[in-house]
């Protein structure tokens, strides 16, 4: 009785310790899942919060360059819109030369004859004016008449040089001048200093200073000075030609046309 029960304890007592140990097997297993698992999800995060990392940076390189891209674009704009004021400009010119070009046939119609009346007026000017220089102004009349017909010099050419001989005609009403030349009084000539005042009047003297004339416009002949303006001509020779200082000097005029 007491043997079978001792027995009964022993095996009792294995059958308590094997499920004591059952039970920490048991238990055991799921510990170890769940560390497992925390280790997974850590690992996740990690790798997660490193893609993150990635596409932030991303992120921040894209806005970088978007902002990069939109100051590009600004200052394009800004060069477009400035280019094309002036291809504005440029284009209204152009615009303008070609209505002024259109309109040089009209001008060139006007220009011609107007430029052969002045020449035509100039010849008679001078043909009726003082005969000073008279040479050297025909001559010059001449080359305008022949440069009107000539191919080869532009029309802006020849209206220039047309108002440059009139600006040498106008010169020479203010101009005091002495210029040597031959006067032919009654068919002899004479070895003289031609000596104008502008258009008032012309004289002239002989080289020995012992003879003058003065022009006479009425009669286009030359009458003999008394011997008293000698003198008063020889001075304002030599105040003409800067070898004597500025002074006064008397001469006679020729008296002023009658109006008719």
């Amino acid at each position: 009785m007491s043997k079978v029960s001792n027995r009964t304890k022993i095996a009792t007592a294995l059958v308590g310790v094997l499920a004591i140990a059952s039970s920490n097997f048991v238990v055991a297993d799921p510990l170890t899942d769940v560390q497992k698992a925390d280790s997974m999800i850590h690992a996740d995060a990690a790798a997660s919060q490193k893609n993150v990392d990635k596409y932030f940076d991303q992120a921040q390189d894209m806005l970088f360059e978007y902002g990069s891209v939109a100051d590009e674009r600004e200052s394009l704009k800004s060069y477009n819109d400035y280019v094309a004021s002036l291809v504005a400009d440029q284009q209204k010119t152009m615009d303008s030369v070609q209505g002024d070009i259109n309109g040089v046939d009209k001008l060139r119609q006007g220009v011609v004859p107007l430029m052969f009346k002045m020449v035509e007026s100039l010849e008679q000017f001078v043909q009726l004016d003082l005969p000073f220089n008279s040479e050297v102004r025909t001559n010059r009349v001449n080359e305008l008449k022949n440069l009107l017909n000539t191919a080869e010099v532009t029309l802006a050419e020849k209206y220039r040089l047309i108002l440059d001989a009139y600006s040498i005609e106008r010169e020479y009403g203010s101009a005091v001048a002495v210029n040597q030349g031959k006067l032919n009084l009654d068919g002899k000539e004479v070895l003289v200093d031609f000596f104008n005042l502008g258009r008032v009047a012309l004289y002239a003297q002989s080289l020995d200073q012992k003879t003058g004339w003065m022009y006479n416009p009425e009669s286009k002949g030359w009458d003999k000075l008394d011997d008293s303006y000698l003198r008063e001509l020889t001075k304002g020779i030599r105040i003409a030609r800067k070898q004597g200082a500025l002074d006064l000097f008397a001469l006679p005029i020729p008296a002023a046309e009658t109006a008719q």
